[in-house]
């Protein structure tokens, strides 16, 4: 559900950056007070987890559409709403500017799609509610599929509204809606899921970090078991099993595809911001789409043969590996910074 820059208009963009700052802003303030020990290094080792999770589509059967997680809802339970916003945050942001996914114009607009509602939406208002105060596995896994589905729907709604408010796509409301909200319904389901396994997972290896909002914070860091875990699945995930994502569209270009019969709409021939923020971004994308560079130019490329299924690719698995990595040391170092401006305001 990575928006690109040909959606949105600069003004469309622009508001939700400004809605996307202001929320980061007050996400910061809020761990800046909060922030403890056993949650910092979380935000690192989830955010490179949810990094090379995305990097795996699944194939949404008898659709000829695919999805991939979203990663709002696990943060927010594993982290509280405004850490998981400012990890997910470091997960697009890295995903924007090193690998071209998404639009550098549409990053505000991604960020808020796949973090505010999740995190502050479907987390606090169906999530907790359902799981109750103590949990079992069935209560956890019912609650993370209700907010999963939800929260994806309102973010695929939210995409919805930012492309038809641009006005710059011929993409109808209602033809458009009603592809985007049904497929992603499938994708939620997923979303769920796999939420309530990692989720289940957590409480088994570190039970503490689940003890809610009104349950003391545990003042020691997340034991090295869960943190190492999570973070070879991570290195797993986008180095090997990265290999396995299917090749049919997402459900943002499965449903771009319905209306228009194309998965991708083409960049306005315009100057100004636009221009220079895809310049800006063909020169920081180092491995763009998660593939080395290629020079080789069109004329004299070698003829394209049938894509081969797993896709063992060195470039994919590097893709996987450095931007685990740099989101781990994105995501934390905002914890860290965040945790020590909070020592230095206590002294």
């Amino acid at each position: 559900m990575h928006m690109a820059d040909a959606l949105l208009s600069p003004t469309v963009g622009g508001t939700m950056w400004l809605a996307t700052a202001a929320t980061i802003g007050y996400c910061s303030r809020q761990v800046h007070r909060s922030a403890d020990d056993a949650r910092v290094p979380l935000m690192g080792v989830l955010g490179a987890f949810v990094f090379t999770a995305q990097m795996i589509n699944f194939t949404i059967p008898a659709t000829g559409s695919s999805g991939h997680l979203g990663g709002g809802l696990l943060l927010a339970i594993l982290l509280g709403p405004q850490a998981a916003f400012l990890t997910i945050a470091s997960v697009l942001t890295i995903q924007a500017f090193f690998f071209a996914d998404g639009g550098l114009l549409a990053l505000g607009a991604n960020i808020f799609n796949l973090g505010f509602f999740p995190c502050f939406l479907a987390y606090p208002f169906l999530y907790r509610p359902l799981v109750g105060k103590n949990p079992s596995s069935g209560r956890i896994a019912l609650a993370a599929v209700v907010a999963g589905l939800a929260g994806l729907q309102m973010g695929a709604f939210g995409v919805v509204v930012e492309t038809v408010s641009s006005g710059i796509s011929a993409l109808p409301f209602k033809s458009f809606v009603l592809l985007m909200l049904p497929i992603h319904l499938a994708i939620g389901l997923v979303e769920g899921v796999v939420t309530a396994a990692v989720v289940n997972f957590v409480r088994q290896a570190d039970p503490a970090l689940l003890g809610g909002q009104s349950a003391p914070r545990p003042k020691r860091f997340a034991s090295r078991r869960l943190v190492w875990g999570l973070l070879a699945c991570a290195m797993v995930v986008g180095g090997a099993l990265s290999w396995f994502a299917s090749t049919r569209p997402d459900g943002l270009e499965w449903s771009i595809a319905g209306v228009t019969g194309s998965e991708e709409l083409p960049s306005a021939a315009e100057g100004g911001m636009k221009a220079e923020l895809v310049a800006l971004q063909q020169r920081l994308a180092f491995l763009p789409d998660y593939q080395f560079r290629t020079t080789t130019p069109a004329a004299v490329a070698p003829p394209q043969v049938k894509a081969s299924w797993p896709a063992v690719n060195r470039g994919t698995s590097t893709a996987g590996l450095v931007g685990g990595l740099l989101t781990l040391g994105l995501a934390g170092l905002i914890g860290v910074a965040l945790r020590k401006a909070r020592g230095r305001t206590r002294s």
